[in-house]
């Protein structure tokens, strides 16, 4: 029997444990002392490169508090998705963390919502500019 390979599901569960743990303010050393792994092993899970097990998926879901069917999101043939906010999984890439993070700084309500009323504007002519193209 072959030994298997990371595959596409493999990088969705990644992503999710990344979402997850960043969401939790958590990093991978911590995480991987509650797993019991190094935090090398806990980066090669969450880019793709290598399969989390059975039994390790449930520490994993289990240290971030999360049912694990929560870390199959968008997994082919897994339940549909969870409650999970999709904003949430958006912070497992650079650039919409550090939006986040730097709005997260404004205390200005008023500030605050022209940043979100220009970015909902940008979102919508990009959006018509992709329909014109297709």
């Amino acid at each position: 029997m072959a030994t298997r390979g990371a595959d596409a599901s493999d990088v969705v569960v990644g992503h999710n444990i990344r979402a997850l743990r960043l969401a939790r303010k958590m990093s991978q050393a911590a995480l991987a002392d509650r797993i019991g792994v190094t935090s090398g092993q806990v980066q090669k899970y969450e880019k793709g490169v290598n399969c989390v097990g059975a039994s390790r998926l449930a520490r994993v879901a289990a240290a971030l508090d999360v049912p694990v069917m929560r870390l199959l999101d968008g997994v082919a043939g897994a339940p549909p998705k969870s409650n999970m906010p999709p904003a949430i999984a958006l912070i497992a890439h650079a650039h919409p963390l550090r939006l986040v993070k730097a709005f997260a700084t404004i205390d200005d309500r008023g500030v605050r919502r022209a940043l979100m009323l220009l970015t909902e504007g940008i979102a919508r002519m990009a959006q018509r500019a992709r329909a014109k193209r297709a």
